[in-house]
């Protein structure tokens, strides 16, 4: 995984995080719900970058 996912990645979770703190502070369910769906998303793209990684090492690992 490129460090530039991964802080792509984490960027897209904290804007999550703050969007849901916002709604949540302001009573707005739209808004919190958006902000679950950005951390979600962010998991979601780390969780198969993560695997394209480990599929790298298995292949490197065979090949030697």
């Amino acid at each position: 995984m490129s460090s530039t996912d991964r802080m792509s990645n984490r960027a897209q979770d904290l804007k999550g995080r703050a969007e849901e703190a916002v709604g949540a502070a302001a009573d707005d369910q739209d808004l919190k719900s958006e902000g679950r769906a950005d951390q979600t998303e962010a998991a979601v793209k780390d969780a198969g970058e993560s695997v394209k990684e480990a599929g790298r090492s298995l292949k490197d690992a065979v090949e030697r």
